[in-house]
């Protein structure tokens, strides 16, 4: 039995939270981004995913965390008559996806994923299962994202542009999985990179997972950035670009909507995301072959798609219990 309180998802049989926003006993936490990743008595998580999570509660939090539950990837484990198992949601370093089998069947549960190939996370995996609950942010036909090597090639070629113009192109990555991205794309291309503060830390942790990325400067306001910047979305631009010609541009998803570049205040979107996108969303539907699919964290109306193909889908509302099948 499980129940989604609180907007979070909760396992009775195992007492085990789901990326709860709020402090727990013990949750699992499938990635580091803010919106999944807070302090608990324990986290259970992959190992990568714990030393994003102590970064980010260093940066942000508390720091205080009684201990990490860690386990590799397809290293299953026993609990409370179940078994679980991580495994890879390609969608920054360290995600993973939880997998809950008992005598009643198998769920997962994918939290945030991609099936796009990655430069800096692990290469995502599908498993089969009775039930999926899964993520839907994408889950329109009309976020059908580019291949990513065509997005790589566009933001390469827009840095190139401003430079020859004397601007300096400014890319607004989130802190966590864009930026490195962003580094691993510009940097290979032979652009110098400077990076805000937050984002070189966390790429320091990406290093010491052992994730192989092209060299980066950390931001010193004393110096005016040689080449590309890569910072935070809703950050000020640093000073040192104050009153000189800049072009910024912002990487997501929601690039691909025709307000993105008045929404985010810039000159250019590039649809560099870490979600799947609509067809993915399907690709993994139909690898999976679930019995019956719950939907959560995205557009609601992705359920009904589903259904008028012949899958049992609905999403996931708040407050709601239900028997594993």
């Amino acid at each position: 039995m499980f129940s989604l309180l609180d907007k979070c998802l909760y396992v009775a049989a195992l007492d085990l939270w789901i990326d709860s926003m709020r402090e727990r006993e013990s949750c699992y936490v499938s990635h580091g981004h803010s919106d999944h990743a807070r302090e608990h008595a324990t986290i259970v998580c992959t190992p990568n995913t714990a030393r994003i999570c102590r970064e980010r509660f260093r940066r942000y939090g508390t720091g205080i965390v009684e201990r990490f539950e860690e386990h590799d990837f397809n290293e299953p484990w026993d609990a409370g008559g179940h078994r679980l198992t991580l495994f890879s949601a390609g969608h920054v370093l360290g995600s993973s996806q939880l997998l809950i089998e008992s005598e009643a069947g198998r769920f997962v549960y994918t939290g945030d994923f991609k099936l796009a190939h990655s430069a800096t996370a692990e290469p995502p995996e599908v498993k089969r299962c009775d039930v999926l609950l899964m993520e839907c942010t994408f889950g329109r036909p009309r976020y059908a994202f580019p291949p990513r090597e065509q997005v790589a090639d566009e933001m390469i070629g827009f840095a190139l542009e401003a430079l020859c113009a004397r601007a300096t192109p400014v890319f607004h990555a989130y802190t966590l999985g864009k930026a490195q991205e962003a580094i691993a794309i510009l940097g290979g291309a032979g652009l110098p990179l400077t990076v805000h503060g937050a984002i070189h830390d966390m790429t320091q942790v990406y290093e010491a997972c052992g994730v192989a990325l092209p060299s980066y400067e950390r931001y010193d306001a004393r110096a005016h950035p040689p080449g590309a910047v890569i910072w935070p979305p809703g950050c000020p631009l640093p000073p040192a670009l104050a009153g000189r010609p800049v072009r910024t541009a912002i990487l997501t998803g929601w690039s691909l909507d025709r307000s993105a570049t008045y929404r985010y205040r810039v000159d250019r979107g590039f649809t560099l995301s870490d979600h799947a996108d609509y067809p993915a969303l399907l690709r993994y539907v139909e690898l999976a072959q679930p019995q019956k699919v719950l939907l959560t964290h995205g557009q609601r109306d992705f359920a009904y798609r589903l259904r008028a193909s012949g899958v049992d889908a609905r999403y996931l509302e708040a407050y709601e219990q239900l028997a594993m099948f």
